[in-house]
């Protein structure tokens, strides 16, 4: 069966699923988009994404040309049945779609809506890791923006910092770039959020920091609060990580991944992860119910 993608509306073979070259996603980065898990057919935190979704289509003033929750969740859920998946990475994407060759948008707003899909292993406490091992990771000289040039919460096309953060990773074997605040702080990764425990506390950088806040990040919050597991968001200099004795990132794919080396520090997969973990995956056995 060839891939199917949904496109404006429309599912299209792979060969069919075209986009403008004057578009303006294309042209700018002018587009906002969520990367989604489905498990069992259901997609995980539906609601929690739409919410983002639309906040940064808000951030980039076009929020109101997305559309409506109840049918990018049908295009979604089209484009997994026409693909045969039932356990899944899934993306929606949405651009202010093409408009004259400037750079100042035209109020009047037909966005490009795009959704893909590919299989992932099924996740829970049956199902198996996206991710090989535990990963490494290194502090990178790239910075986050300060809010008041880019917004960092609003999940854009523009991932040219991320990029460049994982470049600086080529030639090393770390997996995942952390990146700080202008102001050195510790941010996030390249594609994750950043967790340490150190004591009897769970550690966060918090929304006062430039950082997108993932929806795992925030289920694993939840999580720990249920568990009675303190937790503590805020801003965190980087040797924090020194006394640190277990380290994990999150996002949509990974879920939560241990980590055992940051730069020259090393840890153990700790007590506090695996309970996270377990914690996770009962959540998302409930779909599979």
């Amino acid at each position: 069966m060839s891939e199917r993608y949904h496109v404006d509306g429309e599912l299209v073979s792979a060969s069919e699923a075209t986009v403008s070259v004057r578009d303006r996603g294309f042209m700018y980065g002018d587009g906002v988009f969520e990367t989604l898990r489905v498990y069992g057919g259901e997609i995980f935190e539906w609601e929690a994404h739409a919410d983002r979704l639309r906040r940064s289509g808000e951030t980039l003033g076009f929020a109101d040309a997305l559309p409506s929750r109840d049918s990018l969740q049908g295009r979604i859920q089209e484009t997994l049945e026409a693909n045969g998946l039932t356990d899944a990475y899934a993306k929606v994407s949405v651009t202010r779609g093409v408009q004259p060759g400037k750079l100042t948008p035209e109020p009047d707003v037909d966005p490009t809506v795009v959704v893909y899909t590919a299989a992932l292993p099924r996740g829970g406490s049956d199902g198996q890791r996206v991710w090989d091992e535990p990963a490494a990771l290194s502090i990178v000289e790239q910075r986050k923006p300060a809010k008041t040039a880019l917004p960092a919460d609003a999940k854009t096309h523009s991932y040219l910092n991320s990029i460049l953060a994982r470049l600086e990773l080529r030639d090393t074997e770390a997996d995942e770039a952390i990146m700080r605040s202008v102001d050195g702080v510790l941010a996030e990764g390249a594609t994750s959020n950043l967790f340490f425990v150190a004591g009897e506390t769970l550690y966060t950088p918090g929304d006062s920091v430039p950082l997108l806040p993932g929806i795992t990040r925030d289920v694993v919050v939840d999580i720990a609060d249920d568990a009675g597991i303190s937790t503590e968001t805020g801003e965190y200099e980087p040797d924090r990580l020194a006394d640190a004795t277990e380290v994990f990132v999150t996002n949509s794919t990974w879920e939560i991944r241990p980590v055992t080396r940051v730069d020259d520090w090393e840890y153990e997969l700790g007590p506090v992860t695996r309970e996270l973990q377990r914690q996770f995956d009962e959540r998302v056995d409930s779909l599979y119910d």
